[in-house]
Order: structure tokens, then sequence, then C-alpha cells
């Protein structure tokens, strides 16, 4: 075998190519880029396992935030009305529990002045006495002839006297004011209750005394002076 020259061992030497260098830059690019993609893959799987939880949560808060705004409209709501009439006055307490629809309209027509100088238009002894807006047309005395049948349906508080309500009729623009003065069966479908009398039951019985007409009308006029809301007594 023939012996290569030192000098062709040189020259071939430098014919082969070195091994390639990976450059510094290089490397932390895609160090770089692996972090990212951790990272990212970490995030997704944090996000989608934490959210049911977090839906949890925000359903949590939700309903809590519903509950205290319908607690803090019905104790910003006043709990008493008194109101002024020629014959003194009646102090009435307002149903926290009431239709919020009713008891909304009625507090904004009280501080609106609306029941100023209203008359009570009728009086009907040992039943009611209504004013406001709104015409019987016939109704008392329908009422009436429920009122003195000789039914055993069972009473509850809504029926007892002293009670205040108004007109259960969604057409009726107006609004007026009921105060039972006695014991009435079948009022659910013709009164919407939202207080009782707790003073001034005596006035109340002396503007039911008072002389009316055939159609329960006083024959001396007697209204609503003023009706004014109180938080406290």
């Amino acid at each position: 075998m023939a012996r290569i020259k030192p000098k062709q061992l040189l020259i071939q030497s430098k014919t082969k190519k070195s091994p390639t260098r990976i450059s510094y830059s290089t490397i932390v690019t895609w160090n770089l880029i692996v972090v990212l993609v951790v990272l990212s893959l970490y995030a997704t799987y944090s996000h989608w396992h934490h959210r049911p939880i977090l839906e949890t949560e925000m359903d949590l808060l939700r309903t809590e935030h519903v509950g205290r705004s319908e607690d803090s409209t019905k104790t910003s709501r006043p709990s008493y009305a008194i109101i002024d009439t020629a014959k003194g006055s009646i102090t009435i307490e307002i149903f926290k529990e009431a239709s919020a629809d009713v008891v909304d309209r009625f507090v904004s027509l009280c501080k609106s002045n609306h029941f100023k100088g209203i008359p009570f238009r009728r009086v009907i002894k040992n039943f009611v006495i209504q004013g406001g807006d709104f015409d019987f047309n016939g109704a008392a005395q329908e009422w009436i002839l429920k009122a003195k049948a000789n039914g055993e349906n069972a009473l509850s508080p809504k029926h007892e006297a002293f009670m205040i309500g108004t007109t259960n009729n969604p057409n009726n623009k107006g609004f007026d004011i009921f105060i039972t003065t006695a014991p009435i069966p079948n009022l659910n479908d013709k009164l919407v209750v939202f207080g009782r009398v707790i003073k001034g039951e005596d006035v109340v019985q002396e503007i039911e005394e008072v002389d009316t007409d055939e159609h329960y009308q006083p024959k001396t006029p007697i209204g609503i002076l003023n009706i004014m809301l109180k938080r406290e007594l």
C-alpha cells in the first residue's frame, strides 16, 4: 500500500468540511419558543379546568346581587301611610310582601299628592268605604249580595275588617282605595290587599256611619285631605 505523503494529507484535511456550528441566538430562540408553547398549554388547561368553578361563582354572585336588589327595594319602601280625613287620621301599615306593582303605584301617587282632596265616593255600612278614582258601576250591589250570602267560606287575613286594598282590575287607569269595615268573603278576585289599619279604626267607623243615598254616596261630602308616607312611626 502506497504511503500518502504529508503534503497530500495536509491538502486532504483542508478539503474536508468542518461540522456546522449552531449559533447562540438560534438556541435562545428555540428555547423561548418551547417555553411559550408550554405556558400556552398550561394556560389553556388551567382555563378549562377552572371554568366550571368560575361559572358557579358568577352564578352565585348574580343571585346574591338580585336578592340584594329585591331586598333593598323592599326596605326602601315606606312601611306606613297616614291618611288624613275630615274625621281624623287613619294609620296604615303597608305589607312588605304585598304586590310590588300595587305598592309602588300607591307610593308614587302619594308622593305626587294624587289623593289630596279625593272624596270617599262610596260608604257601605258593615262592608267597605271607598275613595279614589274608580266608579263601582253597579259592582257594589253585587258585592253586598255576596257578602250577605250565608256561605261557609273560611276567612283569611285578607278578608278581615280594617284591611286596605285596591281594585283587582288591570283596565282601571285610576287608583281606588278600599278599607273593609267587616270580615268579607270572596274578595280575592275583587281586591288586591296591600295593608291594614293599625290606628284610627274609630275614624273608619265614624266615616262608615255617615248618611248616604241609595247609591251609597255620602250626602255630606267627606274625603281624603292628604296621605303622608313614613318609614317609621
